[in-house]
């Protein structure tokens, strides 16, 4: 396939049909792409750089790729010059702080090629001049979902298309949520984005279904797998705690848009996150009872995920460590604990979570009423359909003869987290040991011996997990000691009157299950104790899982010390048909896995959607392949249900993306560049002052403000420039934006706030901005989606007290306000709401001031150039300011006066030993004696 716009052929690797027709519309036109997670849109882009790499003469920009994005392209990019045999081709260039210098990068522009450029980097080289935006041949954009109308993205590709109409500019998302939310959402981001076109690509379209559903379709094998009567309680129990959760979430906040606060929406992964996010304006009066079913819901979720990944040993510590984070502070009372923990479900989740470990029993002697704790360690069923699984391979791999594909034979297991791979790792290595824990007279041959089990990895958790509660014990009784007398200690009168009138626990008896959340198993308040075993008990269950001797010479085998001499004489390369792969979920990267695995047989061993396509895309671009894939899940389960809902919901979004598509009219961006000088000219007169007469400050020329480099992590500079006004990144040593000879402006989020508060730095800095400029103004800005007001954020700025009075962090951030005014009474605060009024508020400020000179903002503050700017400024801001403090605390030394002083005197010393007729002449006559009484008091005979 060639490129038309370069004189040789380029070979490129984009087999199937649908990624050719995609490659050819992205030569011919600027558009936005959006393709289905899984359907190898890094492939697309790295060809696509290939075609216009090869030509030798071009510049393109890479904006918002990841670390690992670039190790891919850079990597595809060679082996792709490589291939065609293609000199010109140069290949990726990363730019970051930590490689490339201002002068090195420069270089670099001029000599042009492919660069992976940070956000923040680019935006300051292009404003400074330093990478000429009409020099770019094109620009791609990753991850397009991300450029919203504050994005660093949108301001860079703003700048490129105001200076560059004839570049190139292509996006990119495999991510279709982000183009769903709000209000037309497609034709904003085509609007940030400068784009007209969007070319959507689901799973459903045409040209892919027919790619991948033709006749070198993998083998699927769908397993699914029961879930054990245990794990099947302990799912309903939590599912029945995240739903009375979300219950009282919607009781306690009754004005917000509920429609997705269902259960159905809880097993999507951001649910938590969107739930805060609609919390967030309101977060400081929402009640504390809701700010802990929020994390709580986190908390519940990730149990959910927990009780079909992990073991059950695993699965019962991460129960107890949950259990003692959420037990209540020493004098607490029911309300401060975490409302779930008080249900039924609770109970039966975590008295079932104990019976999957050991389980008690009743001792043989009539005698003892001491119950002996038995081993029951119950395995997670997806490990013996794995075993067999396994075994069927094995099988196949023997009989059948020599592979007659270009397949390695190699067996890979996919699975969600490395926690699993480690999991199933341990699995495989020990199933066949078999630790015999009773002795037998006879050797009879038992088929059930020969039967894969995790008997040997399962004892061991076990023993490991007895000795860390022993410690976990120990800690617990001594850090909690106090809290549980505080808590029997408590007296309740509501609680009182509620028992004299009834019985505690009826409520739970009416509601069934009483017997279990009743009675003993209780604490006082209602929720559920911590349970630690008796040491007898303890003692016993060690006993009954000691070390065999199968145990022991295991261990022995696996560990050893290898001084690794002689490497060749004992160790080889393993063939790659006797390897089995164990790999979690990693994205894009999969596609590198499958491509230099070549396996013939793929376990899922947890679903994943984006997978299965990859899966897909890669037996349907290799004709001698061929693969087998186990597609394992527990029927019934969260797992199941998440899968589902994940898929629905993609397909979903790309049918709401396909409508506003074709209903949406064409996006048209306006270029201000364009605009008649007249008609800038006379946007600049404000006919308010002398009707329009006084132009002094009329000017053609668009406003200008210098900005402090640091403060490109803001959106305030994008949204300034999207106001017309030039932007001059500059190192500042005082402010961050200058926006006249006089104006300088100290911005502060609220956090950043209290921690310059916190540091002190805050002082400093207003002491240097008094030194260079005549009004320094301190900008507070808040978050735009959150509310306008102190009171979020008194957690965060006051001490221990403000746990116990809500308003006792606000009052404390406001009086360190109130005594930074004190101490600079001439220090001006501006108080904004969000970004876009401060860009409001930063235009009027400039209305009628000069422009100021970057040069001298970057000199203020300089060791080099303080007298330069305090001569400029005038107001003694040259002097130092602590001996101008203390002059200005003298009886009869005034605002209006002190200049004079500072002016002719060196020195306090001299001040201090002048005659009444020298104060006299500079201060007059009645400041002049007030000045010499003070100095010459005697405080001997005053005393």
């Amino acid at each position: 396939m060639s490129s038309a716009s370069t004189p040789q052929p380029v070979k490129l690797s984009l087999p199937l049909v649908y990624q050719q027709k995609l490659f050819e519309e992205l030569r011919k036109e600027d558009e936005l792409v959006v393709l289905a997670r899984g359907l190898g849109l890094m492939r697309l882009i790295t060809n696509l750089l290939h075609s216009y790499d090869a030509a030798g003469n071009n510049l393109i920009v890479i904006v918002n790729a990841e670390d690992r994005e670039n190790a891919w392209i850079g990597e595809a990019l060679a082996e792709h010059a490589a291939i065609s045999m293609s000199p010109k081709a140069r290949g990726l260039t990363v730019v970051n702080t930590d490689y490339t210098s201002v002068g090195a990068r420069e270089k670099m522009y001029a000599g042009g090629g492919i660069f992976s450029v940070t956000s923040r980097i680019l935006v300051v080289d292009m404003l400074t001049g330093l990478l000429n935006p009409e020099t770019i041949t094109g620009m791609l954009v990753l991850h397009a979902d991300k450029a919203v109308a504050t994005s660093l993205e949108a301001f860079i590709i703003r700048i490129y298309r105001q200076k560059n109409k004839v570049g190139f500019l292509k996006a990119f998302s495999d991510n279709p949520d982000p183009f769903t939310a709000g209000f037309s959402p497609l034709a904003t981001m085509m609007r940030n984005l400068f784009l007209r076109k969007a070319s959507l690509w689901p799973r459903f379209h045409v040209h892919v279904a027919q790619a991948l559903e033709g006749k070198k379709k993998a083998e699927v094998i769908e397993l699914e797998v029961p879930m054990t009567n245990a794990m099947r309680e302990i799912q309903v129990a939590i599912m029945e705690c995240v739903e009375v959760s979300i219950h009282e979430l919607k009781k306690g906040n009754t004005g917000l848009e509920m429609e997705d606060w269902n259960l159905d929406s809880a097993l999507l992964k951001n649910f938590d996150v969107l739930i805060r996010r609609q919390l967030d304006p309101n977060w400081h009066r929402v009640s504390w009872k809701t700010k802990q079913i929020v994390g709580d819901l986190t908390v519940l979720r990730g149990m959910l995920h927990s009780v079909l990944a992990l073991d059950a040993v695993s699965f019962l510590q991460q129960l107890d460590t949950i259990h003692a984070a959420h037990s209540p502070p020493p004098g607490s009372t029911r309300q401060t604990q975490s409302p779930w923990l008080f249900l039924d479900a609770a109970q039966t989740i975590f008295d079932t979570a104990k019976k999957r470990v050991y389980a008690s029993t009743q001792k043989a002697k009539a005698d003892s009423s001491i119950d002996s704790l038995q081993p029951v360690l119950e395995e997670q069923p997806k490990w013996s359909v794995l075993a067999d699984v396994l075994e069927e391979i094995d099988r196949d791999l023997f009989f059948e003869q020599q592979a007659r594909d270009d397949s390695n034979g190699t067996i890979l297991i996919m699975c969600s987290d490395t926690n699993t791979c480690r999991q199933l790792r341990d699995y495989l290595q020990t199933m066949h040991v078999k630790p015999r824990t009773e002795k037998r007279i006879e050797e009879v041959y038992d088929p059930e011996e020969d039967k894969p089990s995790a008997a040997y990895m399962m004892r061991k958790k076990l023993r490991n997990y007895l000795k860390w509660k022993r410690e976990f014990a120990q800690v617990s009784a001594t850090l909690f000691a106090e809290n549980q007398k505080a808590l029997s200690g408590a007296v309740d009168p509501r609680l009182a009157q509620s028992k004299s009138r009834a019985p505690s626990n009826k409520r739970r008896r009416v509601r069934g299950g009483g017997a279990v959340g009743s009675g003993s198993s209780r604490l006082e308040n209602g929720s559920i104790p911590q349970y630690f075993e008796k040491p007898n008990e303890v003692a016993e269950l060690m006993g009954q899982i000691d070390i065999t001797e199968a145990e022991a010479n295991q261990k022995d085998d696996l560990v050893m010390a290898d001084p690794l001499e002689d490497m060749d004489d004992y160790y080889q390369l393993y063939d790659m048909q006797d390897l089995v792969v164990i790999h979690a979920y990693d994205g894009d990267q999969d596609e590198h896995v499958l491509e230099e695995v070549k396996p013939k047989y793929i376990i899922m061993y947890e679903p994943d959607a984006s997978f299965i396509r990859r899966v897909e895309v890669y037996r349907s671009s290799h004709n001698d392949r061929n693969v087998r894939v186990y597609f394992l899940y527990y029927g019934g389960s969260v797992e199941e249900q998440r899968y589902l809902s994940t898929v629905r919901r993609e397909k979903d979004n790309f049918t709401k993306l396909i409508k506003e598509r074709a209903s949406m009219s064409l996006v048209m961006t306006v270029d201000s560049s364009t605009e008649d000088p007249q008609e800038a000219f006379l946007r600049t007169i404000n006919t308010r002052i002398a009707g329009g007469g006084k132009l002094s400050t009329a000017t053609a020329e668009p406003p200008r403000v210098v900005v402090d480099v640091r403060e490109f992590r803001s959106s305030l500079p994008s949204l300034l420039h999207g106001r017309s006004m030039v932007i001059v990144p500059c190192m500042l040593t005082v402010g961050d934006y200058i926006l006249s000879p006089n104006i300088c402006i100290e911005r502060k989020s609220v956090s950043d706030l209290i921690s310059s508060f916190s540091n002190g730095r805050l002082y400093s800095q207003c002491e240097t901005m008094f030194q260079h400029y005549q009004n320094p103004m301190l900008l507070i800005e808040f978050d735009q989606n959150k509310s306008f007001t102190l009171e979020p954020f008194a957690d965060l700025s006051g001490s221990i007290s403000s746990l116990n009075s809500a308003n006792a962090g606000e009052k404390d951030l406001q009086s360190k306000i109130v005594l930074l005014t004190l101490a600079f009474p001439k220090l001006r605060i501006i108080w904004s709401s969000s970004p876009y009024e401060t860009a409001e508020i930063f235009e009027r400020l400039k209305s009628q001031e000069k422009e100021p000179d970057p040069i001298a903002a970057v000199r203020a503050g300089l060791n080099d150039g303080d007298d330069v700017e305090g001569s400029q400024q005038g107001q003694g801001a040259a002097f130092n300011p602590e001996p101008g403090e203390m002059l200005a605390a003298v009886p009869g030394v005034t605002p209006k006066n002190i200049g004079n002083i500072t002016a002719k005197m060196e020195n306090i010393k001299e001040v201090a030993n002048a005659t009444v007729e020298e104060l006299s002449a500079l201060v007059g006559k009645e400041a002049g004696r007030q000045i010499e009484r003070f100095f010459g008091r005697d405080l001997l005979e005053d005393s």
